[in-house]
């Protein structure tokens, strides 16, 4: 195995779940570099190719396919935020999350609907029909959580998102 090859492969153990771009900007590699040996590294086994919702992400194969949703998922700042504070107060409702975040309920449902959809939280009601949001499995959730941080152009994008979530609430015509 080229020089090369490995340490692409050794960047994509060490970030499980980066996506392509990421990947191309954190290394010394040109774009046709990476896709030659990426596309090599998948033809041997030795890594794992997932798409999630537009983008492309590469694995070790140690992770099943729960575990690199997860991971994916978990690379979007706001997503992050939301399991990690589910972890430090679950039981909460989605109005306590969105507040303590400081997001939009919108931009948290977006989230939350990804998360739910995985078994990554889970939504439940009662009598009065008030959600309640919960981990489904909280000690992978935290193990795995603890493995990945989200990159500088996708917390642009949750801040981003924010921004406009509070311009939004402060205009004159939501008023």
């Amino acid at each position: 195995m080229s020089d090369t090859r490995r340490r692409i492969r050794t960047h994509v153990q060490d970030n499980a779940g980066i996506h392509f771009n990421e990947l191309v900007r954190t290394s010394d590699f040109a774009p046709g570099q990476i896709q030659y040996h990426v596309r090599r590294l998948l033809d041997q086994d030795e890594l794992v190719r997932c798409e999630f919702y537009g983008r492309t992400h590469y694995y070790p194969l140690e992770y099943d396919e729960r575990e690199r949703t997860m991971l994916a998922l978990f690379r979007r700042e706001t997503a992050r935020e939301i399991v990690v504070y589910l972890i430090e107060h679950e039981p909460a409702s989605p109005v306590a999350v969105a507040d303590s975040l400081g997001i939009a309920r919108s931009t948290l449902e977006y989230h939350l609907d990804r998360l739910v959809e995985h078994t990554i939280v889970e939504k439940s009601y009662d009598e009065r029909n008030r959600v309640t949001l919960v981990l489904a499995n909280p000690e992978s959730t935290g193990r795995l959580l603890s493995t990945v941080e989200p990159s500088v152009p996708d917390r642009f994008v949750d801040r981003f998102t924010r921004l406009v979530d509070g311009l939004l609430e402060e205009s004159p015509e939501s008023r």
